[in-house]
């Protein structure tokens, strides 16, 4: 049996997490990444994507639109920009969000603004098609 440690998975809305688990996967700006107990200290940011929580021999998925994540080798907190249960997911507000980001992208006015906006963009849809039925 793995061991386990403290997990926070914080919105500005409330709290959805707070329990010990054997480790969590969260899609980082530079890479997915597993954590596990006795992890090095890292923190990292996390763009949208889904983190995936191991306890109890059940995994939970949580949608997350970016954030932050600071790990140590007893905890993990996840302070998200927002979060969701992947079950809750509302596919209109996700549509909404990809709208937007497709505006974005229309209105970058300058190269940087233009690659983040893309960025952003394939994210959101990357997400869209990992976690909606066709």
């Amino acid at each position: 049996m793995a061991q386990s440690f403290k997990f926070d998975l914080v919105s500005p809305e409330r709290l959805l997490v707070s329990q010990d688990v054997e480790s969590v996967v969260i899609p980082g700006t530079e890479g997915e990444m597993t954590v596990m107990a006795t992890h090095a200290p890292t923190m990292t940011s996390i763009k949208p994507g889904v983190v995936a929580v191991a306890a109890d021999g059940k995994t939970e998925r949580y949608v997350v639109f970016g954030g932050f994540a600071d790990i140590l080798p007893d905890s993990c907190t996840v302070l998200a920009e927002s979060a969701v249960h992947v079950d809750d997911i509302n596919r209109e507000d996700l549509a909404r969000r990809i709208q937007d980001a497709r505006e974005d992208l229309e209105d970058a006015k300058d190269h940087e603004t233009r690659l983040r906006a893309e960025e952003f963009l394939h994210q959101l849809t990357t997400l869209e098609g990992a976690i909606l039925p066709a």
